[in-house]
């Protein structure tokens, strides 16, 4: 019965990857493009997530300032910790990530934001009006269905939305579109690996 379980998580995953491939190749390819002329015009990329999708986006300034597969010159990427400590001692993610983007933030830099599990939509206005205040255009992947959230995007804004209600599919799914996104990045950048 475990086994069968556990299985199940396999075939659940895979499905979903399968279900969204054709609907999200598209706002990938616009992210990744949008990440290439951020970062070939001066910019960077602010890496941020709220709750488990911290982790994501630490992975992804990683990747990004790093290497993924093919050896580059690092890019212009940082991750915001959204742990950082309020005078009070107490933590407010968004309020520490939004202070972060108004510190660190600037015009043509673009803020990559995740969020994975629902619950923390009431988070994201915060994040989102810090960079609007730096005049920065956001990348939001996130896991809700909230219509709310997709208006609070502007028109330059790109969502990459994993339509699933269970966190863990869409935190797996957000690996592979940072997959995606680092590759197309790469092909951009230097053309395809041989």
């Amino acid at each position: 019965m475990l086994e069968q379980r556990i299985q199940q998580q396999f075939f659940e995953s895979a499905d979903l990857q399968y279900q969204v491939a054709e609907s999200l190749s598209r706002p990938i390819s616009d992210a990744a493009q949008m990440l290439v002329e951020a970062i070939t015009a001066g910019g960077r990329v602010l890496c941020a997530g709220l709750g488990l999708a911290e982790l994501d986006a630490r992975y992804l300034a990683a990747q990004l300032m790093g290497r993924f597969e093919q050896d580059r010159p690092g890019l212009a990427a940082l991750h915001l910790d959204g742990r950082v400590q309020q005078g009070s001692g107490s933590i407010d993610v968004a309020a520490a990530l939004a202070r972060q983007v108004q510190t660190l933030g600037h015009p043509g830099d673009l803020l990559l934001l995740l969020d994975a599990y629902a619950g923390s939509e009431q988070q994201l206005p915060t994040v989102l009006d810090a960079a609007r205040g730096q005049d920065m255009s956001v990348i939001l992947l996130s896991g809700s269905q909230d219509e709310a959230l997709r208006a609070a995007l502007l028109d330059t804004d790109i969502q990459i939305r994993i339509p699933h209600s269970r966190g863990a599919r869409v935190a797996e799914a957000f690996r592979l579109v940072s997959h995606c996104l680092c590759d197309a990045i790469d092909v951009q950048l230097l053309g395809a690996a041989e």
